[in-house]
């Protein structure tokens, strides 16, 4: 158990580790690493490791660009691969400024923000995502243009359909060696599609754990020749990928979800918290779908949610509670993809259902329907809207809603807007192969 410094310094001698990661996420969620020879370790443990701020899209100006990565020992791990010139381990780090005081800037200081402000109240956030990705098949180190899905296989497929379950495996040992607790592995819907799922825990520790998925993924899929892409929509016709997210809330050890009195079993705080996922839910898609690319997902016919509403066990709804109860009571949201920063995302959703709790926000009636079999008048009939159709619409959104921008804070709402906006530019400019085959020959 890793508890002090020391503790990773024993580590590092017993296991003759030869050299350190220092991890952290820019706005985007992409994982940012400096590697150290362990005779830096011990420094890096006390005073930190210093780096180039302006250097990070979304961070700092260069004229203030010092900033200052100080490692947080509980996220130390040995990677289940060695490099050349030995073993390597990991450390997920917190951005300080160089007076010592967070930096405003961190995703991973937004969610603990988020956090302390769920403990003001009483309450822990638990949260245990199902990260869905596709393997395929690469040439010359790099996947195949257009993507080609490494097998054939359905959902729950069995080898010698599903051809990728001994690389599925690897991923497992290998997460399995990290600490992580593994609860399923199988293929999914699509073809080349796979989703494993791990064992839930407090947000942060969560969202420190889906940085370490991917990443750990990826890496096995190239040691096995393939590439895994965490793509919300990589192939037009079939389902896409996404990160349905268990959310509860707890007090002290009770699950402030579960109340055996009320209707479902389901307690007041439980369908507040969901009155402000509806409420917010608008705005904080673009956190939790941030590319164009996630709107291709978000439409009906592939089984990803489009509409807002909530539910029992029915899974045509956003949000759905899943038949479990006691400890075990919590809601799924359905509409977050793998593409997200998990520690924006996480505490923009903490932010929004908290809301809905403080402002006793009524969700309505839960709805039996079968949403996708709804036209738009019997929608409209039953008050159900639908989620942004565009990366531009999310935004605009999210450009009205002051509690997910309080959630994000002043600097990383400027720096994400700026991105987004200039991602949706970008796109809307660009002359798509669609286009090409639809209008040159016949304009």
């Amino acid at each position: 158990m890793i508890k002090t410094n020391e503790d990773v310094l024993r580590s590092i001698e017993e296991n003759q580790v030869r050299f350190l990661r220092l991890q952290f996420v820019d706005i985007a969620g992409m994982v940012k690493n400096v590697g150290i020879p362990v005779s830096q370790a011990e420094k890096a443990l006390t005073k930190g490791i210093m780096f180039d701020g302006s250097s990070i899209e979304g961070f700092v100006r260069i004229e203030e660009s010092d900033m200052t990565l100080k490692p947080d020992i509980n996220t130390y791990m040995i990677l289940p691969w060695d490099v050349s010139g030995g073993k390597v381990a990991r450390i997920i780090c917190d951005v300080q400024k160089p007076n010592g005081k967070p930096f405003e800037g961190d995703p991973r200081y937004v969610l603990k923000r988020a956090i302390q402000e769920a403990e003001k109240r009483g309450y822990v956030m638990n949260t245990g995502p199902e990260l869905e990705f596709f393997f395929f098949k690469r040439l010359n180190g790099n996947a195949i243009t257009p993507p080609v899905p490494h097998d054939v296989g359905g959902y729950f497929d069995f080898p010698p359909v599903d051809q990728a379950e001994e690389t599925r495996q690897n991923i497992v040992v290998a997460l399995e060696k990290m600490g992580f607790n593994i609860e399923a592995s199988h293929h999914e819907v699509s073809i080349g599609q796979h989703e494993i799922d791990f064992k839930y825990a407090d947000a942060l520790k969560t969202a420190d754990n889906v940085i370490t998925f991917k990443f750990v993924t990826k890496t096995i899929a190239q040691q096995n020749d393939l590439h895994a892409s965490f793509m919300p929509k990589p192939i037009f016709g079939i389902n896409g990928s996404g990160m349905h997210t268990n959310i509860s809330l707890f007090k002290g050890n009770k699950n402030a979800f579960y109340d055996e009195s009320k209707d479902m079993e389901v307690s007041d705080t439980l369908r507040y918290f969901v009155g402000g996922l509806k409420t917010h839910v608008k705005s904080f898609t673009a956190v939790t779908n941030p590319i164009v690319n996630s709107y291709k997902r978000i439409v009906p016919g592939y089984e990803a949610p489009v509409y807002i509403a909530w539910s029992g066990a029915n899974r045509s709804s956003m949000i759905r509670i899943p038949a479990a109860k006691g400890m075990s009571t919590r809601v799924e949201l359905r509409s977050p993809d793998p593409s997200c920063n998990p520690y924006l995302s996480f505490a923009v959703i903490l932010m929004a259902g908290l809301d809905g709790v403080d402002n006793q926000i009524d969700p309505g009636e839960p709805t039996t329907l079968n949403l996708f079999h709804l036209n738009e008048e019997g929608r409209k009939e039953h008050g159900i809207e639908s989620l942004p159709g565009s990366l531009k619409e999310a935004l605009d959104n999210l450009e009205t809603d002051s509690t997910v921008r309080n959630a994000l804070g002043e600097h990383v709402y400027a720096d994400f807007m700026r991105l987004g906006r200039a991602e949706w530019d970008a796109y809307r400019i660009s002359v798509h192969g669609w286009e090409i085959n639809r209008y040159l020959n016949i304009i």
